[in-house]
């Protein structure tokens, strides 16, 4: 039977499910979420455990930074205000994160 032949209540395995792709705010969801890894907020999924990299942190929010500078003037209201959210929540942590973590 082929993924299209089956019942709605049927369960299906991940493999038949579509892959998202070209959704700009879940592109930047997906590289909030690498930053909150990073920094130790939540748990990685490969890991099932969290430890803190701040450096690699930091690269994943210039990342988003120059994303939306590079971006500026072609997205579309809801997608920059998303990019902003994101960003300032993520730079906020991040801040608190390394003002806890003192001088290095």
């Amino acid at each position: 039977m082929s993924p299209e032949e089956k019942t709605e209540g049927e369960p299906r395995p991940a493999s038949d499910a579509p892959l998202p792709g070209g959704n700009f705010r879940l592109f930047i969801q997906k590289l909030g979420y690498q930053a909150l890894i990073s920094m130790g907020m939540i748990d990685n999924p490969i890991t099932q455990s969290r430890s803190s990299n701040l450096d690699q942190a930091q690269s994943v929010i210039d990342d988003l930074m120059m994303l939306r500078d590079k971006t500026q003037g072609n997205l579309q209201p809801d997608e920059q205000e998303h990019i902003d959210k994101v960003v300032n929540d993520l730079q906020r942590h991040f801040v608190t994160l390394r003002q806890k973590a003192g001088p290095n």
